[in-house]
């Protein structure tokens, strides 16, 4: 019998890509509310009651709700895969980063509950935990962490202001910075999942692109043990090496970079990381380049089902 895929929250953005994703396969079962029964609180504890996975794309509170539904329909069959911030540090979920380690993509393939990360943070996490693992980054090293996304990161709501002319709060700017308190709810993860020890200053921004994203992270090579740019660059190649959805940029690509746009990668379910820098000049700039709704939420969601059903 084919598993039973509830998406909780498939008309909303993440949701919608999930189910696209999903669309053509022939070896699962899409369980699928009515856009007019999503609201429907029955229907849904029918449905969080009775699937083999059950993928979550909704706010915090929602999702630890549906969590206690299936735990309350006593649906212990079922595998949780969370795209909110909710678990995102909880000890008894997996975190749902494959190539985190080597042992990572066994602790998702085997595990009921799984945390999806969130888009900066898989950028981020996949820059500094090779580096800190090595000691070639000291854990309590002063980092800054600046990032712009895609406008559909933020929802279905920033989506209107930014593409209806319209909408009563449409926004007219190509680009702005938010979260300028510097308390952004990826940072608990960021540094939890990468080892850092001190928290980062972390200046997440949105531009007028509907779907990529660039996460950099600048460093002067002295802040670095025993480094150089193809130190810090060896570092990443030998953690990600035949990884399938994470890949480096070699030397020789990053001379023949003039530009590294976000949009590159939209629509793709991978992430590129790029190490650029000068050993005489001493500093070093690492960036992440993917898709926020892909390697970063959507695609994320897709590889983590595709490890549990393995």
């Amino acid at each position: 019998m084919k598993p039973g895929i509830f998406i909780d929250g498939e008309h909303g953005t993440t949701g919608l890509q999930i189910r696209e994703r999903l669309a053509t396969r022939d070896d699962i079962n899409i369980l699928s509310l009515a856009m007019e029964d999503r609201r429907d609180a029955e229907k849904r504890r029918e449905m969080l009651g009775s699937c083999d996975v059950a993928i979550l794309c909704l706010p915090d509170d929602a999702a630890i709700e549906a969590v206690q539904l299936i735990e309350e329909t006593g649906n212990e069959k079922c595998t949780v895969i969370d795209t909110s911030t909710a678990h995102r540090t909880h000890p008894d979920w997996a975190f749902g980063f494959a190539e985190l380690d080597k042992e990572q993509a066994s602790k998702i393939k085997n595990s009921k509950r799984i945390s999806n990360p969130g888009c900066y943070s898989t950028g981020a996490i996949a820059l500094l935990k090779p580096l800190i693992e090595t000691g070639i980054m000291a854990a309590d090293c002063p980092v800054t962490i600046n990032a712009v996304s895609g406008y559909t990161g933020g929802g279905k709501q920033l989506i209107a202001q930014m593409e209806d002319a319209s909408h009563e709060d449409h926004i007219e700017t190509s680009f702005h910075l938010y979260a300028m308190t510097m308390q952004h709810k990826h940072v608990p993860e960021i540094m939890q999942r990468s080892g850092l020890d001190k928290r980062p200053l972390f200046m997440p921004s949105v531009a007028r692109f509907a779907q990529g994203m660039l996460v950099s992270i600048p460093i002067h090579l002295e802040q670095l043990s025993y480094a150089s740019v193809a130190t810090v660059r060896g570092a990443l190649e030998v953690h990600y090496e035949g990884c399938e959805f994470v890949s480096v940029a070699s030397a020789d690509e990053v001379a023949a970079a003039a530009t590294v746009k976000p949009e590159d990668y939209a629509n793709r379910d991978d992430m590129k990381l790029w190490v650029f820098g000068d050993d005489e000049s001493g500093y070093v700039n690492l960036v992440a380049q993917l898709d926020n709704l892909g390697k970063g939420a959507s695609g994320a969601a897709v590889q983590n089902l595709n490890l549990v059903l393995s």
